[in-house]
């Protein structure tokens, strides 16, 4: 975490399109997968203080698993002020014993349970002594002349570094020589060597310790963080994991590992000796270049691109990978935040069982009519690109589920809708992402006053949220579209080569930390990411590529294999580089010899790295050679080898048609996609993110029978198709499923809506009565029409958070048009609706509506809408009475800036049913 997720369908008799925002409770038909639980949204569920106990845990889990979630991912942090007597250590019997329950009962319930291996983030705890803690690369530079002797010991200067280590010192002259004066060093660090002529620079290198400490940790989990390149040390730290679970699993789902935020650790004891191993020349002569203390060297950026190479192997290997192979023991899986790792991310999110990315801040959606407050939100955009590397990883690895931390600051506290939260699911979905947990949920006693205890960043998913009477509505909507985007395999054509050593080859900085907030560093200026987004907004699917995953992979009838578990691809594409190693040009020659189609948008240029340069060189112009390419049509250059073909040009799109690689025209329409394939057919998944109602024949790359699938209302029916398209209503915001398959077994047309024939507006009084809220329940309202119940004339409203509830009659004069649907246009937040005592479902997302046809009768109908708001308001007027509701240890509670928090200034947010109500009917 940057800090910075039921089932039967009921199948209407008249089948609809989805434009119906009703949710009902979700149940099982033939026609949308049988749920499990992965399926569902899960969420971080946060341990305050490990001030937990059965009764209350019992009570939060059925309220979880009756609200549709489908697990809980543990992490303990800080905890609240006053409660320190009812603080648990982390791991000890107490605490294992409370995992213990907690993992029954939610088995009982339905619900599964991941892990943090920690508490708060990195890793790091009291096991981790500083011998084992992060290192980082110290250096210190001295200047001798001819006949002068070093008058101060060599030892670190900088304060706090009882445990650093000389590990190098070099000397440099000014013609060029190179010294390695470490034996010179006598124990009291005095240097026992005088040039003997010229004027010499010597540069010491030390392995001191960055001092991190655990952040957020909670009781038992505070220490420094763990040298996650050392092997050894991170054994010592998942030791006392191991002394505490034994060898019995103990039905922790996963394991779970936040995003690596590990400040400054540049180092590990061991370096020197594993980059020589690796790269073939010693570091230690190049520590001046590595400091960064010599701008003119031109090899600056092959040494440290060098360097972090190194640093990615030794993270994969001695943490990604050992971290992995030690759940695995304990028949648990790994779920990882690669993102923010020195390494490439590819390889550390393809090393564990479920790779996870995260959303940070708000996404821009036109969207019509949806809310998008400046003040409210982070100057931070999720990039569905940043999202790709970890479904990427998912798909080429043939792993089921890729996950994500989800909604984190979507916006300032209390202010989060349920219909904010769609979009960003969607662009999710979208990105390959299919396992939704939600950031978060902070667990409470049941007896801690509203609004409970609570994490220091939104947003709140909580049984005290106003809009969790109403959380079941989101939660069907993730369920359904996750049930399909879990099923079969993902039907993605193309295999991007991502360029890591583009990325490496910088002489800036040292170490390269590749973070979800830098990206505008390190990929938004590449070939590469501009490529990416070219080709999906011209209807391309793809996924990503590391030099490791190329080396692994085969081909067979043709397409490129990169696990037998992977759905395969039709086509590598290699984006524009400056720098391929030999080994990675030699393999992408090699797959086509054998059959695979490979297109370079230009040739790489040299190879990255320092050691043996001239010969590496040699090697890569020799590969480069062997691409004896002839002139094809449209300015295609091709090179025909074996059984495969490979193709140069810049255009890349040119090249894939000429290959009869055809995109899907369906974004032509500002449609946004993403397939599946099972085998019976595939599924299309789209969405309208523009602001434009869409009613459009869509052609599709997929032909056959078509069932439209609304994941809202879980409606389902045969599309109409003619001369091969498909026809799709699309209203702004929306989104639905289309199966595409040879034998459909559903022939129930699906009903479009084609002509408006009359409206009946609802302008008529209502009655209003608050259920449940605080601080305190408002007197009943006569309403002439529908305002924001914070405008009316009782004060208690412009504090209220809660349920209110409308009532109210209308006359249908006769019931003959084919369909009515009901707009309830502005709602504040979201809405539950009963037609003559009949539910139609929680309308809580853009566009609040619903057909009601099967509701309604001729004569007298009576109608009651049920509306929970925002928690803002109530939150504004106990920061206006100065009311404490937020104590805790840390970091206490922070504002979306991270400043103190402090709502009395904030102004009131609408509130309830605002309108205009209205049913149209349509024949």
């Amino acid at each position: 975490m940057q800090l910075h997720r039921f089932c039967s369908v009921l199948l209407f008799s008249t089948l609809t399109f989805g434009l119906a925002k009703a949710q009902k409770p979700v149940k099982n038909t033939g026609s949308w997968p049988v749920i499990e639980k992965q399926m569902k949204p899960w969420t971080r569920w946060w341990w305050m203080g490990n001030a937990v106990d059965e009764q209350n845990l019992d009570l939060v889990l059925k309220k979880y698993a009756d609200a549709g979630l489908g697990g809980v991912e543990i992490t303990p942090i800080y905890g609240a002020k006053g409660f320190e007597k009812q603080y648990l250590q982390f791991l000890s019997p107490e605490w294992m014993n409370i995992l213990h329950h907690t993992v029954n009962k939610a088995n009982t319930l339905g619900l599964g349970v991941d892990m943090n291996t920690g508490t708060g983030w990195p890793f790091g705890g009291p096991q981790i002594k500083p011998e084992n803690a992060a290192t980082k690369l110290i250096t210190q530079q001295y200047t001798l002349k001819a006949g002068e002797k070093l008058t101060e010991a060599i030892q670190v200067k900088e304060a706090k570094q009882d445990f650093a280590q000389l590990q190098a010192l070099t000397a440099y002259g000014n013609n060029g020589e190179v010294l390695n004066l470490l034996s010179k060093v006598q124990a009291d660090g005095s240097l026992n060597w005088s040039p003997t002529s010229g004027s010499w620079d010597i540069y010491a290198a030390f392995a001191g310790k960055t001092r991190q400490m655990v952040k957020r940790a909670a009781p038992g989990g505070e220490g420094f963080t763990l040298d996650h390149l050392d092997k050894n040390a991170v054994d010592v730290y998942l030791k006392r994991f191991s002394d505490a679970f034994g060898s019995k699993p103990q039905g922790v789902r996963s394991f779970f590992n936040d995003s690596y935020e590990v400040y400054g650790a540049t180092w590990t004891p061991t370096f020197f000796q594993e980059f020589k191993k690796n790269r073939g020349y010693d570091l230690a002569s190049h520590i001046k270049e590595l400091s960064g203390k010599d701008s003119t060297n031109e090899n600056i950026a092959r040494l440290k691109s060098d360097y972090r190479e190194t640093m990615d192997e030794l993270l994969l290997h001695n943490f990604t990978q050992n971290w992995t192979g030690w759940a695995h023991q304990l028949k648990s899986a790994t779920k990882n935040q690669s993102h923010g790792s020195p390494g490439n991310l590819l390889d550390l999110y393809g090393a564990v069982d479920i790779p996870e990315t995260e959303t940070f801040g708000s996404s821009y959606f036109p969207i019509t009519g949806l809310r998008r407050d400046a003040a409210d939100i982070r100057n931070v955009d999720p990039d569905p690109m940043m999202c790709k590397f970890a479904s990427s990883a998912a798909h080429t690895g043939g792993k089921k589920l890729a996950s994500s931390e989800t909604f984190t600051w979507l916006t300032e506290h209390f202010k989060t809708s349920f219909s904010q939260c769609k979009p960003e699911a969607e662009q999710l979905f979208l990105a390959g992402i299919n396992h939704i947990f939600y950031h978060g949920t902070t667990n409470s006693p049941t007896n801690a006053p509203w609004p409970g205890w609570l994490f220091y960043a939104s947003v709140e998913m909580n049984p005290n949220n106003s809009l969790w009477p109403h959380a079941q509505g989101l939660n069907n909507y993730i369920t359904r579209c996750q049930s399909i985007l879990q099923s079969g395999k993902p039907d993605n054509e193309l295999l991007i080569y991502w360029p890591i050593y583009d990325v490496w080859n910088k002489g800036k900085g040292l170490d390269m930390a590749l973070k979800v907030h830098d990206v505008d560093e390190w990929l938004h200026p590449t070939a590469f990411y501009k490529l990416s987004k070219e080709l999906s907004k011209s209807g391309y699917s793809f996924d990503f590529a590391s030099d490791r995953l190329l080396k692994q992979s085969t081909v067979n009838q043709a397409l490129i294999s990169t696990n037998a578990a992977a759905a395969p691809y039709q086509v590598l594409i290699v984006p524009q580089c400056e720098m391929i190693s030999p080994e990675t040009l030699d393999q992408m020659i090699k797959l086509a010899s054998n059959g695979a189609k490979v297109i370079f948008q230009a040739l790489p240029k040299d190879v990255p790295g320092l050691n043996n340069l001239d010969a590496r060189r040699a090697q890569l112009k020799a590969s480069l050679a062997k691409l004896t390419f002839t002139d094809g049509p449209n300015g295609i250059k091709q090179f025909k080898i074996g059984s495969g073909l490979i193709l140069l040009v810049n255009d890349i799109q040119k090249a894939l048609s000429s290959i009869a690689i055809i995109r899907e025209t369906l974004t032509d329409t500002g449609l946004q996609f993403i397939r599946r394939k099972t085998n019976t057919g595939k599924y299309y998944y789209l969405v309208n993110h523009t602001a434009k109602d869409i009613d459009t024949e869509l052609s599709l790359n997929e032909e056959g029978k078509v069932l439209i699938m609304d994941p809202q209302s879980s409606n389902v029916g045969v599309a109409a198709i003619r001369d091969k398209k498909v026809r799709v209503q699309l209203k702004s915001g929306e989104s639905l499923f289309l199966k595409v398959e040879r034998n459909g077994t559903i022939n129930t047309p699906w009903v479009y809506l084609n002509k408006a024939a009359n409206t009946i507006n609802l302008n008529q009084s209502w009655n209003l009565h608050f259920t449940e809220g605080g601080p305190e329940l408002p007197a009943d309202q006569k309403l002439d029409k529908l305002v924001s119940w914070t405008t009316l004339s009782d004060p208690k409203l412009q504090a209220f958070s809660g349920t209110g509830v409308y009532t109210s009659g209308f006359n249908l004069s006769s019931k003959t048009a084919k369909e009515y649907v009901l707009n309830l246009n502005q709602v504040d937040e979201s809405a539950r609706v009963w037609i003559n005592g009949q539910e139609v479902g929680i309308l809580w997302s853009i566009p609040f509506q619903a057909r009601v046809g099967k509701y309604l009768k001729a004569g007298h109908n009576t109608i009651k809408i049920e509306v929970v708001n925002l928690m803002a308001n109530r939150i504004r007027d106990m920061d206006i009475k100065k009311i404490q509701w937020r104590n805790y240890h840390e970091i206490n509670f922070v504002n979306i800036n991270y400043k103190d928090f402090d709502a009395s200034s904030w102004n009131v947010m609408p509130s309830g049913l605002i309108g205009p109500v209205s049913i149209t009917a349509f024949n």
